[in-house]
C-alpha cells in the first residue's frame, strides 16, 4: 500500500528555519512529480512547491520564493522542504503529495500524506 508520511513540523519563532521530510513507501515515487501543500485554519489547501522526478524542474508559490527550497532524494524515496525566514503567515498543516504529472492544484495529485503542523509565532 502506497503511503506518504511527513515529519519535521513544529513550533518556531518568526525568522527561524524548519526542514520538513516526506518519506514514501509501498512503491517507488522516483518517476513522480512531488509537491508540498499547506492548509491554514479556515482556509483552503494551497500549493507551496513542487519538484519533477529528476529534480530538474522546481516551482513555488510566490509567497515562499527565496525562502523555501524543495528537494528530493530518490534513492531514499524522500522529499524535503527547507523553510527559512519563517513568518507567522506560514502557519499551517503541511502536506506532501505525489502524482505522475505535476501541477499546482490539489486535484492534480493522487497521493497524499497525513500532514505535519507548522506553527510560527511572532
Amino acid at each position: 500500500q502506497e503511503q506518504l508520511v511527513e515529519s519535521g513540523g513544529g513550533w518556531v519563532q518568526a525568522g527561524d528555519s524548519l526542514r520538513l521530510s516526506c518519506v514514501a513507501s509501498g512503491r517507488s515515487f522516483s518517476g513522480y512529480f512531488m509537491g508540498w501543500f499547506r492548509q491554514a485554519p479556515g482556509k483552503e489547501r494551497e500549493f507551496v512547491a513542487a519538484i519533477s522526478p529528476s529534480s530538474g524542474i522546481t516551482y513555488y508559490t510566490d509567497s515562499v520564493k527565496g525562502r523555501f527550497t524543495i528537494s528530493r532524494d530518490n534513492a531514499k524515496n524522500t522529499m524535503y522542504l527547507q523553510m527559512n525566514s519563517l513568518k507567522p503567515e506560514d502557519t499551517a498543516v503541511y502536506y506532501c503529495a505525489a502524482n505522475f504529472v505535476g501541477g499546482r492544484r490539489t486535484d492534480d495529485y493522487g497521493y497524499w500524506g497525513q500532514g505535519t503542523q507548522v506553527t510560527v509565532s511572532s
